[in-house]
């Protein structure tokens, strides 16, 4: 069946859409959405749906202070979200940038009052980003003086909270600009129970970009674009999916973004091998899932390219169903709302 972009559309009302995180991370809801019929759960429950040899694949990114503010030579105000470091390139990053004039190569960019960047040129598809150098360690400048980069449907400037709750507690990898948010709702008892029932835990790593809030703008899904993420998967993890496979076990991607990590890495061959580089998978009804047995996920937005992935993986009709569940139970919606469990739907 060929899916246009209004089948992923839903009305939600902006109400359920969470502006803070629950007050305890595995505090959060949990809608079981594997079988048939919806069951509702608390998200501290979850090492009771899995069994002893079952594998949690995390991602490991570690979401970077990405936004500054600062000001032009000419004195304009500017604010940049940095998309990525650049590695072997001596301070630089590219960054979107925000200004009521674009900053010419050869300029200065004074950010927080602390540090300056030189404005290189432009760069990626449509020359949307900006290629800056640093006047010192880019990771290091942003700790000290950028802000949490938290989604447009958060209305309210980042504070210490937000530094804290909007990062996994295994966050390792630094350079996401969009957390891992399936992955929010884990904390310290949460893994020891998982750890206890028998439960293995392996990592990939993709770090998220801003292209993950893009919307999907092209009614044939076909034509839509795809961006680019920067991903990982190792030969330790490779060796956990095929040790879990051996003993019968189920692989489970914790996020959207372990399984783009996981799928991408056995696209190529037709299976799973380690992989590191740029990933613009594209998954949408109808593609061939490899790797996954299921998937806990948060939930996303309308018509998004996530909602396509989801639809994917479980099936649009089950999905959409879930979601008319979860609107009409109040479930608390995106990167801080509560989260869904999803078994693989038969090909």
């Amino acid at each position: 069946m060929q899916h246009t972009l209004t089948d992923f559309d839903f009305a939600l009302p902006s109400e359920l859409i969470a502006q803070h995180p629950a007050a305890e991370r595995s505090g959060s809801r949990l809608l079981d959405g594997r079988g048939v019929t919806p069951v509702d759960r608390v998200f501290r429950d979850l090492h009771g749906l899995l069994e002893p040899g079952d594998l949690l694949v995390f991602n490991d990114t570690r979401v970077i202070k990405a936004r500054l503010f600062g000001r032009k030579d000419s004195g304009g105000v500017v604010e940049a979200l940095v998309e990525r470091v650049l590695t072997g390139a001596a301070n630089e990053v590219l960054a979107h940038l925000r200004a009521s004039k674009a900053p010419r190569p050869g300029s200065t960019i004074r950010f927080a009052e602390a540090f300056d960047a030189e404005v290189l040129g432009r760069s990626g598809p449509d020359e949307a980003l900006f290629h800056l150098r640093f006047d010192a360690e880019p990771l290091a400048l942003l700790e000290a003086h950028g802000h949490v980069p938290l989604p447009p449907y958060i209305t309210h400037p980042d504070d210490a909270d937000d530094a804290r709750r909007y990062q996994t507690v295994f966050a390792a990898q630094p350079g996401a600009i969009a957390a891992p948010t399936a992955a929010l709702h884990f904390d310290a008892a949460v893994l020891e129970a998982l750890h206890a029932r028998g439960v293995q835990t392996a990592n990939v790593t993709l770090h998220v970009g801003a292209g993950t809030f893009l919307p999907v703008r092209a009614e044939r899904i076909e034509d839509h674009r795809m961006h680019s993420e920067w991903f990982e998967v190792s030969a330790a993890t490779v060796a956990a999916v095929e040790a879990t496979r051996a003993r019968g076990g189920r692989v489970l991607a914790i996020g959207t973004t372990s399984v783009r990590s996981l799928e991408s890495a056995a696209r190529a061959s037709g299976h799973l091998q380690p992989m590191r580089g740029e990933t613009d998978i594209f998954i949408t009804p109808g593609f061939e899932f490899r790797v996954v047995d299921a998937l806990l996920t948060n939930f996303h937005l309308p018509k998004s390219t996530l909602m396509m992935l989801v639809s994917a993986f479980a099936g649009h009709a089950h999905v959409m169903a879930l979601y008319r569940h979860a609107i009409e139970a109040r479930y608390r919606f995106f990167s801080y709302g509560d989260a869904m469990l999803l078994s693989r739907a038969p090909a």
